[in-house]
Protein backbone atom coordinates (compact mmCIF):
# COMPACT_ATOMS: atom_id res chain seq x y z
CA UNK A 1 0.00 0.00 0.00
CA UNK A 2 1.31 3.47 -0.78
CA UNK A 3 -0.07 6.78 0.42
CA UNK A 4 -0.75 9.57 -2.09
CA UNK A 5 -3.21 11.65 -0.06
CA UNK A 6 -3.15 13.04 3.48
CA UNK A 7 -3.95 10.89 6.51
CA UNK A 8 -7.21 12.71 7.19
CA UNK A 9 -8.28 12.25 3.56
CA UNK A 10 -7.48 8.54 3.80
CA UNK A 11 -9.65 8.23 6.92
CA UNK A 12 -12.48 10.13 5.25
CA UNK A 13 -12.22 7.82 2.24
CA UNK A 14 -12.57 4.74 4.45
CA UNK A 15 -15.67 6.27 6.03
CA UNK A 16 -17.18 7.26 2.69
CA UNK A 17 -16.59 3.87 1.04
CA UNK A 18 -17.91 1.99 4.09
CA UNK A 19 -15.20 -0.62 3.75
CA UNK A 20 -15.79 -1.55 7.40
CA UNK A 21 -19.28 -1.46 8.86
CA UNK A 22 -20.66 -2.90 12.08
CA UNK A 23 -24.27 -3.82 11.54
CA UNK A 24 -26.53 -6.82 11.95
CA UNK A 25 -26.06 -10.12 13.74
CA UNK A 26 -25.44 -13.70 12.83
CA UNK A 27 -27.84 -16.44 13.86
CA UNK A 28 -25.96 -16.93 17.13
CA UNK A 29 -26.78 -13.33 18.04
CA UNK A 30 -23.24 -12.00 17.56
CA UNK A 31 -22.48 -8.57 16.12
CA UNK A 32 -21.15 -8.55 12.58
CA UNK A 33 -18.24 -6.53 11.23
CA UNK A 34 -18.84 -6.42 7.48
CA UNK A 35 -15.81 -5.83 5.23
CA UNK A 36 -16.21 -5.22 1.49
CA UNK A 37 -12.90 -6.13 -0.14
CA UNK A 38 -13.68 -4.48 -3.48
CA UNK A 39 -14.03 -1.08 -1.78
CA UNK A 40 -10.66 -1.30 -0.02
CA UNK A 41 -8.43 1.53 -1.41
CA UNK A 42 -5.17 -0.39 -1.16
CA UNK A 43 -3.23 1.78 -3.61
CA UNK A 44 -3.65 5.01 -1.62
CA UNK A 45 -4.09 3.80 1.96
CA UNK A 46 -1.18 3.48 4.38
CA UNK A 47 -0.96 0.65 6.90
CA UNK A 48 -0.55 3.16 9.74
CA UNK A 49 -3.74 5.01 8.83
CA UNK A 50 -5.66 1.77 8.56
CA UNK A 51 -4.43 0.55 11.95
CA UNK A 52 -5.31 3.88 13.55
CA UNK A 53 -8.76 3.84 11.95
CA UNK A 54 -9.48 0.33 13.23
CA UNK A 55 -8.19 1.15 16.72
CA UNK A 56 -10.23 4.34 17.02
CA UNK A 57 -13.39 3.70 15.01
CA UNK A 58 -13.97 -0.05 14.82
CA UNK A 59 -12.52 -1.98 17.77
CA UNK A 60 -14.15 0.22 20.49
CA UNK A 61 -17.58 -0.28 18.87
CA UNK A 62 -17.19 -4.04 19.01
CA UNK A 63 -17.01 -3.79 22.78
CA UNK A 64 -16.17 -6.81 24.89
CA UNK A 65 -18.72 -9.16 23.39
CA UNK A 66 -18.29 -11.97 20.89
CA UNK A 67 -18.57 -10.97 17.23
CA UNK A 68 -18.21 -12.31 13.69
CA UNK A 69 -16.61 -10.91 10.54
CA UNK A 70 -18.36 -11.04 7.19
CA UNK A 71 -15.67 -10.53 4.56
CA UNK A 72 -16.91 -10.13 0.98
CA UNK A 73 -14.08 -11.03 -1.42
CA UNK A 74 -16.14 -10.49 -4.58
CA UNK A 75 -14.35 -8.29 -7.13
CA UNK A 76 -11.01 -8.13 -5.33
CA UNK A 77 -8.10 -7.67 -7.75
CA UNK A 78 -4.49 -7.98 -6.61
CA UNK A 79 -3.40 -4.77 -8.38
CA UNK A 80 -6.31 -2.64 -7.15
CA UNK A 81 -7.66 -3.52 -3.72
CA UNK A 82 -5.42 -6.20 -2.18
CA UNK A 83 -3.20 -4.69 0.55
CA UNK A 84 -0.39 -7.24 0.26
CA UNK A 85 0.81 -10.04 2.51
CA UNK A 86 3.10 -7.99 4.76
CA UNK A 87 0.39 -5.36 5.27
CA UNK A 88 -2.16 -8.02 6.18
CA UNK A 89 0.18 -9.51 8.75
CA UNK A 90 1.01 -6.09 10.21
CA UNK A 91 -2.68 -5.24 10.55
CA UNK A 92 -3.51 -8.59 12.10
CA UNK A 93 -0.67 -8.31 14.64
CA UNK A 94 -1.96 -4.86 15.66
CA UNK A 95 -5.36 -6.22 16.63
CA UNK A 96 -5.64 -6.32 20.45
CA UNK A 97 -5.67 -9.83 21.90
CA UNK A 98 -9.08 -9.33 23.55
CA UNK A 99 -10.56 -8.49 20.12
CA UNK A 100 -8.98 -11.58 18.57
CA UNK A 101 -10.35 -13.73 21.37
CA UNK A 102 -13.87 -12.34 20.93
CA UNK A 103 -13.84 -13.10 17.21
CA UNK A 104 -15.88 -16.27 16.79
CA UNK A 105 -16.14 -16.73 13.01
CA UNK A 106 -15.01 -15.20 9.70
CA UNK A 107 -17.50 -15.76 6.88
CA UNK A 108 -15.44 -15.49 3.68
CA UNK A 109 -17.82 -14.86 0.78
CA UNK A 110 -16.83 -15.83 -2.79
CA UNK A 111 -13.28 -16.93 -1.90
CA UNK A 112 -12.20 -18.23 -5.32
CA UNK A 113 -9.44 -20.74 -5.97
CA UNK A 114 -6.46 -18.39 -5.56
CA UNK A 115 -7.48 -17.12 -2.13
CA UNK A 116 -8.23 -20.67 -0.95
CA UNK A 117 -4.80 -21.84 -2.07
CA UNK A 118 -3.11 -18.81 -0.53
CA UNK A 119 -4.79 -19.31 2.84
CA UNK A 120 -4.20 -23.06 2.78
CA UNK A 121 -0.49 -22.41 2.17
CA UNK A 122 0.20 -19.32 4.29
CA UNK A 123 -2.85 -18.86 6.51
CA UNK A 124 -1.49 -20.62 9.58
CA UNK A 125 1.83 -18.76 9.30
CA UNK A 126 0.33 -15.31 8.77
CA UNK A 127 -2.47 -15.42 11.29
CA UNK A 128 -0.88 -16.93 14.38
CA UNK A 129 -2.34 -16.02 17.75
CA UNK A 130 -6.08 -15.86 18.23
CA UNK A 131 -6.60 -18.88 15.99
CA UNK A 132 -8.02 -16.87 13.08
CA UNK A 133 -7.28 -19.53 10.48
CA UNK A 134 -9.42 -22.06 12.31
CA UNK A 135 -12.34 -19.62 12.39
CA UNK A 136 -12.56 -19.21 8.61
CA UNK A 137 -15.83 -20.33 7.03
CA UNK A 138 -15.77 -20.32 3.22
CA UNK A 139 -19.10 -19.25 1.73
CA UNK A 140 -19.27 -19.96 -2.00
CA UNK A 141 -22.89 -18.75 -2.43
CA UNK A 142 -25.04 -16.18 -0.67
CA UNK A 143 -27.70 -18.82 -0.02
CA UNK A 144 -25.21 -20.55 2.29
CA UNK A 145 -24.51 -17.25 4.05
CA UNK A 146 -28.16 -16.84 5.02
CA UNK A 147 -27.90 -20.12 6.91
CA UNK A 148 -25.45 -18.34 9.25
CA UNK A 149 -26.40 -14.65 9.07
CA UNK A 150 -29.69 -12.78 9.51
CA UNK A 151 -30.36 -11.70 5.95
CA UNK A 152 -32.62 -8.72 6.66
CA UNK A 153 -29.99 -7.09 8.89
CA UNK A 154 -27.07 -7.11 6.44
CA UNK A 155 -26.50 -4.84 3.43
CA UNK A 156 -24.86 -6.64 0.53
CA UNK A 157 -23.88 -4.60 -2.58
CA UNK A 158 -25.67 -5.42 -5.82
CA UNK A 159 -22.48 -6.51 -7.61
CA UNK A 160 -22.16 -9.36 -5.09
CA UNK A 161 -25.61 -10.67 -6.02
CA UNK A 162 -24.69 -10.35 -9.71
CA UNK A 163 -21.51 -12.37 -9.23
CA UNK A 164 -23.41 -14.95 -7.22
CA UNK A 165 -25.80 -15.38 -10.13
CA UNK A 166 -22.88 -15.76 -12.56
CA UNK A 167 -21.44 -18.51 -10.35
CA UNK A 168 -24.76 -20.33 -10.41
CA UNK A 169 -24.66 -20.42 -14.21
CA UNK A 170 -20.91 -21.05 -14.50
CA UNK A 171 -19.90 -23.04 -11.42
CA UNK A 172 -16.45 -23.90 -12.80
CA UNK A 173 -15.46 -20.28 -12.05
CA UNK A 174 -15.25 -21.36 -8.40
CA UNK A 175 -12.29 -23.58 -9.21
CA UNK A 176 -10.47 -21.32 -11.64
CA UNK A 177 -11.30 -23.65 -14.53
CA UNK A 178 -13.41 -21.03 -16.26
CA UNK A 179 -12.62 -17.33 -16.61
CA UNK A 180 -15.01 -14.73 -15.19
CA UNK A 181 -13.94 -12.30 -17.92
CA UNK A 182 -17.05 -11.26 -19.88
CA UNK A 183 -15.33 -11.56 -23.28
CA UNK A 184 -15.03 -15.28 -22.80
CA UNK A 185 -18.76 -15.75 -23.06
CA UNK A 186 -19.73 -13.11 -25.60
CA UNK A 187 -20.34 -14.53 -29.05
CA UNK A 188 -18.10 -12.65 -31.50
CA UNK A 189 -19.52 -11.07 -34.61
CA UNK A 190 -19.11 -13.00 -37.87
CA UNK A 191 -16.38 -10.63 -39.07
CA UNK A 192 -14.64 -10.42 -35.71
CA UNK A 193 -11.08 -11.80 -35.48
CA UNK A 194 -11.71 -12.65 -31.82
CA UNK A 195 -12.49 -16.32 -31.29
CA UNK A 196 -14.35 -17.72 -28.34
CA UNK A 197 -12.10 -19.09 -25.64
CA UNK A 198 -12.66 -21.19 -22.57
CA UNK A 199 -10.30 -22.92 -20.18
CA UNK A 200 -12.44 -25.98 -20.70
CA UNK A 201 -10.94 -26.29 -24.21
CA UNK A 202 -7.54 -27.16 -22.80
CA UNK A 203 -8.64 -29.53 -20.05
Amino acid sequence: MCSQISESEQEQLLEKLEVFKIKGKDKQGRKILRIIGKFFPARILSVDVLRKYLEEKIFPRLGKRKFSVLYVHTGVQRSENFPGISALRSIYEAIPMNVKENLEAVYFVHPGLQSRLFLATFGRLLFTGGGLYGKLRYVSRLDYLWEQVRRNEIEIPEFVYDHDEDLEHRPMMDYGLESDHPRVYDVPAADSPVSMYSMRCIL
